[in-house]
């Protein structure tokens, strides 16, 4: 299972695609996909086409994103007591929280935001 965080969702749904070959390799490849609410927010809310919209939608229905519930705010809260500048980067420590209590990877082109992360797994790396 591979838990999407917004940078990849951006880099293969927007603009020129440059994340769209390595998306279809993880669509060959047959991996579920999990798609955390708050990046669906935090894709919404940027300027969106309504053609790519469409492509997350087709890709990863807004109907089946997972929610941040107690098993994820338990993690969070865990990694927010123990992270570096915690208070900069709540939204990312709750997307590698559903990462964590999914016991998934986290595909994400900002590496370096996670990369203190106990335990967490990184797509490509």
């Amino acid at each position: 299972m591979i838990v999407v965080d917004t940078s990849a969702l951006i880099g293969a749904l927007a603009g020129a695609q440059p994340e769209k070959p390595a998306l279809l390799e993880i669509v060959r490849l047959r991996e579920r996909l999990l798609l955390p609410t708050l990046v669906l927010y935090e894709f919404w809310r940027g300027p969106r086409t309504q053609t790519e919209l469409s492509r997350q939608e087709a890709l990863v229905p807004a109907r089946t994103a997972e929610a941040f519930g107690s098993d994820q705010a338990r993690v969070a809260a865990r990694l927010y007591a123990m992270l570096d500048r915690s208070r900069e980067r709540e939204v990312d420590i709750a997307i590698a929280a559903h990462a964590l209590a999914a016991g998934a990877t986290l595909w994400t082109l900002n590496h370096r935001d996670f990369a203190d992360v106990p335990d967490l797994k990184l797509h490509g790396q």
